[in-house]
């Protein structure tokens, strides 16, 4: 008795363990997030203030989108580094056919949301049909679109913007900046994309074990060119947005953006071994490092401290999707 007693107290004891380290493991970045607001607010009372709050929101809605296309490629067990250098050229090209003196706003946005998907289809046909790793193929492509943003520009910003065309990024729609609206159209779409579909089933699939994804009959070839020209494709909407939101298509636009775009995604807890993340902690990481920023900002604190903090955030993530594993 007393033994079948103490064996029932070790389970038990197992069972919460294990329950609290779930909890955490579902829910802690949200833990972060508020732990995080908390800090800063304290240190800092204007951090809370609505117009802190709507330009924090319009600076998360940029990394939001990365980070939801970032979220496909890294489920995938894959990796884009070429994200910024593709909204840079996005961006340029929108802003070349949205002067105030000839603006096209539906091909300012067409062309410019284009450019970034046949780009990141490039990507994709590369991984796919060649089998070269995804780090090579984008870090490649992040040197070429780079490239190729600063020739079609000649190195110089492309301003003078039509007022239409500046609403998507500076505008408001019922209190609510636009680019946020955007951020939330885009994140329902390819939620329902990823976890109701067989496409989501497939990246799941290939991301866990992409032999026996090939073995079961997906299509994977198909299905690595689709995930990275999404990425492609949100890159370009990233752009146009940013574009809009500082009134000028810039060459340099977008530096080390696909830095923050992984950190939101490792920080919500989607693992770079693929297969296992969900959608909306890529979110709430991309809000982590939005506010990480602009707290850091209203405290004063170093650029260059700034880029050590996040680097710091970055590998500590790293080590405990390691230790989920």
């Amino acid at each position: 008795m007393e033994t079948n007693a103490i064996k029932k107290e070790g389970l038990s004891k197992r069972n919460n363990s294990h329950a609290i380290k779930h909890f955490f493991s579902e829910y802690g970045v949200f833990l972060a997030l508020a732990l995080l607001v908390i800090i800063i607010s304290a240190l800092n009372p204007s951090f809370l203030t609505l117009d802190n709050t709507m330009n924090l929101l319009r600076q998360v809605s940029i990394n939001a989108i990365l980070a939801i296309g970032m979220t496909y490629v890294i489920l995938s067990r894959g990796i884009d580094l070429s994200v910024g250098s593709i909204l840079a050229f996005s961006g340029i090209i929108a802003a070349s056919f949205a002067g105030a003196d000839s603006a096209n706003m539906f091909l300012a946005i067409t062309l410019g949301v284009g450019s970034g998907l046949l780009l990141g289809l490039i990507n994709g046909f590369t991984i796919a049909k060649f089998k070269v790793t995804p780090f090579i193929v984008t870090l490649g492509m992040m040197a070429v679109a780079r490239g190729f943003t600063f020739i079609y520009s000649d190195g110089q910003p492309i301003s003078n913007l039509d007022t239409n065309f500046l609403f998507i990024g500076s505008g408001q729609l019922a209190g609510i900046p636009f680019p946020v609206w955007v951020t939330i159209i885009l994140f329902v779409i390819f939620n329902i994309i990823l976890y109701k579909t067989p496409f989501g089933r497939h990246i799941y699939a290939i991301g866990g074990n992409e032999i026996a994804a090939i073995i079961s009959g997906i299509k994977v070839n198909r299905a690595i060119i689709g995930i990275y020209g999404i990425m492609g494709l949100l890159a370009g909407v990233a752009g146009v947005i940013l574009t809009s939101r500082v009134s000028a298509g810039l060459p340099q636009a977008g530096t080390a953006y696909e830095l923050d775009a992984i950190a939101a995604v490792v920080i919500g807890g989607t693992s770079l071994m693929g297969g296992r993340g969900r959608l909306w902690g890529s979110l709430v990481g991309a809000i982590i490092i939005g506010v990480l920023n602009n707290g850091l900002d209203l405290l004063g604190v170093s650029s260059y401290w700034q880029q050590v903090i996040k680097g710091c955030i970055i590998v500590f993530a790293v080590m405990m999707d390691r230790k989920r594993v």
